[in-house]
This record gives C-alpha cells, sequence and structure tokens, in this order.
C-alpha cells in the first residue's frame, strides 16, 4: 500500500464497476443507440410493388434482413429492378439490439467503456495527488493510459489487416502510398532540431542515456549506454511510418465525414463555425511545438520578440489544456459525423435513380444495408486517435512534470501542487518477522523504483511523449487535409 496506496482501490473498483456495469449501461452503446437515424433497406415485397413485378406471396419477403443473413442470400432468389425507381427509404431509430450484429460493435464498445473508466481514474488520481503525499507512490493511471493507447493501436492494426486482404487491391496500394510518404515525413522532421520543433528528444534521450550508465555502474555493469542517437532516431521513424500508416484510413473517413456534415448543416451557421474551428483546431495544436511560432511569441523568447504575455510554465499548461479541448469539441461532435455517415445510403438511392439500366434487387438492399453495418467501424475509426490524444497528452502532463494549473499563475498552481503533512510522532510498534519481511519488500522496492526515477526522469518523457502528441496530431490532421482535396474535387467534377 506505501507504493500503490489509495490507486490500487481506485483500480480495483473500476475494473468493478466496468464488470458490473456493462450489462446494464455501456458508454459506446449509449452514444450510438437513439441517438442516430439510420435508413432502412427496401424488402422484395417493396421493390416489386415499385417495379411492376407480380409477387408469389411467399412467406417472409416482406420482411427485412439482416445483412449477414443478406450476405448468405442466394443470388437465384434476387431479381432485376429499373434503377430510377421512386424508392423512399423509411428511416428508424438506431436502438441497442440494432447494435449488435454490427462490424467492430464489440471492439468499438470495450474501446469506449474502457476509455471512460481510465479518465475516471486519472481524475480521481489527479485529485489524490493534490491531497494527499505521493512521494514513492507508483502513479496507477500510468498504465490505465498505456492500456487505453496500446487498444486503440491494436483496434486500428485490426482494421488496417482487413484492408491489406482485400481483393481489389486499391485500399493496400493507398496503404503503402502512406506509409511511404509518412516514413520521408518523419525523416524529415527528425532531422529539424529542438531549436524549431522543442520536442526535446535530443536532451531527453541524452539525460536517459547517463541515468542508465550511471544505473548499470551501481549494478557492478560496465556499459556506454543503450544505443545510440542514431539508432533511437531509426527507430522512431520505423514507428512513426507504422502510426501514420494506422491514420489513413480514419484521416480520409474524417474528411469526408467533414464535408458531408458541412453539407447537411448549411443552414446553422454556429454549427459550421464549430465544424470549421474542430478542423483547424489540429492546425494550432501543431504549430504550438514550433518553437519560433509558438514559444518565442507567447513568452518573449526569440530575438524580435520582446514582450512576454505568458511565463515558460504557462505556456507548457496550455499546450495541454488546447489538446484536450480539442479532443472534447470532437467528442461532442461525434453524433453530427455519424448521422452523416448514415445519410450516405439516401445519398447513394438518390444518385441511382438518376442513372439508367437495371440493378439486382439484392444488390440495391445490400448497397443500404452496408452503410449502417459498418457504423461501428467508422465510429472506430473516428474515436481511436482521439483517444490517443487524449491519454498521450495525459502521459505527458503525468510523467513529464507538468500541471494543469500553471496557465493560471503561480498563486493557482502552488495551490493545486499538493501540501505536505506534518508527520505523526509515534513510537515504533513492535513486528514479528512477517511484517518486518514485508516492510523490508516495500523498501527494497522503492529503492528499486527511486533507481528507475533516475533512468526514466521526466526530461526524458516530456521529449517521448511530445514527440509521439505531436505526431498523432500532425499525421491525422495531414491524411484529413489529403482527403478533403480529394473528395472536393471528387465533388465539383
Amino acid at each position: 500500500m506505501a507504493v500503490l496506496g489509495a490507486q490500487f482501490v481506485f483500480s480495483l473498483g473500476m475494473f468493478s464497476f466496468l464488470q458490473k456495469l456493462s450489462p446494464f449501461f455501456s458508454f459506446g452503446r449509449w452514444m450510438l443507440s437513439s441517438r442516430l437515424v439510420r435508413y432502412l433497406h427496401p424488402t422484395d415485397e417493396e421493390l416489386k410493388q415499385l417495379a411492376g413485378i407480380p409477387t408469389s406471396g411467399g412467406k417472409g419477403k416482406g420482411r427485412r434482413q439482416d445483412f449477414r443473413k443478406m450476405m448468405n442470400n442466394p443470388k437465384d432468389e434476387s431479381f432485376q429492378v429499373p434503377r430510377n425507381l421512386p424508392i423512399q427509404l423509411d428511416t428508424a431509430k438506431v436502438e441497442a439490439i440494432d447494435l449488435v450484429q454490427l462490424q467492430f460493435y464489440s471492439e468499438y464498445q470495450w474501446l469506449m467503456d474502457f476509455s471512460l473508466c481510465a479518465v475516471i481514474v486519472y481524475v480521481l488520481t489527479e485529485i489524490y495527488y493534490v491531497i494527499s503525499q505521493h512521494h514513492i507512490e507508483f502513479n496507477a493511471s500510468v498504465l490505465w493510459c498505456l492500456l487505453t493507447i496500446v487498444f486503440c493501436f491494436r483496434v486500428l492494426m485490426t482494421q488496417g489487416a482487413i484492408y491489406l486482404r482485400t481483393e481489389e487491391g486499391g485500399e493496400k496500394v493507398l496503404l503503402f502510398t502512406f506509409g511511404f510518404f509518412f516514413l520521408v515525413m518523419s525523416m524529415g522532421v527528425l532531422v529539424v532540431g529542438d531549436g524549431v520543433l522543442e520536442f526535446g528528444l535530443e536532451e531527453g534521450y541524452r539525460n536517459f542515456s547517463e541515468g542508465a550508465v550511471e544505473f548499470l555502474k551501481r549494478q557492478g555493469v560496465e556499459s556506454h549506454g543503450p544505443i545510440s542517437f542514431i539508432t533511437f532516431r531509426i527507430i522512431l521513424v520505423c514507428l512513426c511510418t507504422a502510426i501514420g500508416t494506422l491514420m489513413t484510413f480514419p484521416g480520409l473517413r474524417l474528411a469526408k465525414l467533414h464535408l458531408d456534415s458541412l453539407k447537411y448543416h448549411k443552414e446553422s451557421i454556429i454549427l459550421q463555425i464549430l465544424l470549421h474551428i474542430n478542423y483547424m483546431l489540429p492546425v494550432v495544436v501543431i504549430l504550438l511545438w514550433v518553437k519560433p511560432v509558438a514559444r518565442d511569441v507567447l513568452c518573449g523568447g526569440g530575438m524580435f520578440f520582446g514582450n512576454r504575455y505568458l511565463f515558460d510554465t504557462q505556456f507548457d499548461s496550455l499546450r495541454l489544456i488546447i489538446v484536450v479541448a480539442l479532443c472534447i469539441i470532437r467528442l461532442l461532435l461525434m453524433p453530427i459525423f455519424l448521422q452523416s455517415h448514415l445519410n450516405m445510403a439516401h445519398e447513394k438511392v438518390e444518385r441511382m435513380k438518376k442513372e439508367s439500366g437495371r440493378i439486382n434487387s439484392l444488390e440495391l438492399q445490400k448497397m443500404v444495408a452496408r452503410v449502417f453495418y459498418y457504423l461501428c467501424m467508422v465510429a472506430v475509426q473516428y474515436i481511436a486517435p482521439i483517444l490517443l490524444l487524449l491519454f498521450f497528452t495525459f502521459l505527458l502532463k503525468t510523467m513529464g512534470g507538468y500541471s494543469w494549473s500553471a496557465v493560471f499563475g503561480d498563486t493557482v498552481a502552488d495551490m493545486f501542487s499538493g501540501y505536505q503533512r506534518p508527520h505523526r510522532r509515534s513510537s515504533a510498534p513492535v513486528m514479528n518477522n512477517t511484517a518486518g519481511s514485508i516492510l523490508e519488500t516495500a523498501a527494497h522496492f522503492s529503492v528499486t523504483l527511486a533507481d528507475l526515477r533516475a533512468v526514466f526522469t521526466p526530461v526524458w518523457y516530456q521529449g517521448l511523449f511530445s514527440f509521439f502528441l505531436w505526431w498523432v496530431c500532425a499525421a491525422w490532421f495531414a491524411c484529413t487535409s489529403l482527403g478533403v482535396m480529394y473528395y472536393s474535387n471528387v465533388a465539383d467534377s
């Protein structure tokens, strides 16, 4: 308990809460059910009536099938109908029972529910750190943040594997193209020094290498350091290429949803402004790590900028708050974007009406039902980058030694920095051998943890997590911008 303390109680409570509450309430399910409207595909009977085809009166022809049954439906039971049929699609609210059959629903639900619990644990831990002593405790919320990041990358890798296995090959070529693009981009970013992009990678790695050498010397091992800085950069390039490739389809998907949302909400000026802010806010986040544009201007650190508007600690806190604000805005806009995706079914039917020729009835039904079937896949592509940004920010703040309240000034920062409670003087109790061995083990673990903290210092975490946070945001925005350019040209043509 001296090492974990009350955080262990928070974690156990959240695990139990997640397990007990999931059958009755799910945050991910609540975000989709009763908040969205989907389009229902026409039944065989409706299509035959519109096409003037006599119905056979067989059982079940007037009922709608789910997408999985539709995929297994034999082709010989279908029929041909004109493309210009006056089809009017029925609508229905998305209910919880409808979501079970959707692809990636379980992954989406788990990701949303687990991330909500991780946020709760993180907030409780931050409050606990304000009001209590925490010199020797291990921050358990870091594990929750790391697990959420791992789950996000895992589900994105699963989707990427699906795109690579497609028979058409267009998605595969697109992934390799963007992968090469991000390979070149990451090499260019890492060449730029800390005087322009202030990640602090060089200083952080130097600090880590020196701490590792000292730690190994205390263990009786002679070493010149873990790896060279060039090798470290090569590893970062490989990781950045993989992350950028995983951001390809989430970025392109967000571009399509952004343009469709602007089209569907032309009458609402406030929503239009909010959508544009949502699109441009990542540019602000990216520029906040460009030292000549952000820190030198706001903190007066450059040669031509003498006025100081913020102190360095305030600026660091402001960056974290802006990233969290970006995540909150995008989470609030999630129902609007997902509704824009569901509206694609109506758009496809309206576009089909303008074409000549005939279409198979089963293909028409699949065209409409497929939009709803991939709803959770779209939701995962939308929410996973948001969670990556949010939890990388949490890790940067916690492991990098930053403060949320520093932006409000030293008085508020000191108020929330925690206070030292006076130690109560008490006589040492008489302990048996078992209690003594437990305390010795805890003391040994605390010493080992202190040695590791001397290796993995806040300077190291500042450089590492700042870089990954910036890279996820930059890669996602780059894919989104290219997608906006592509879909805008397609719409114009």
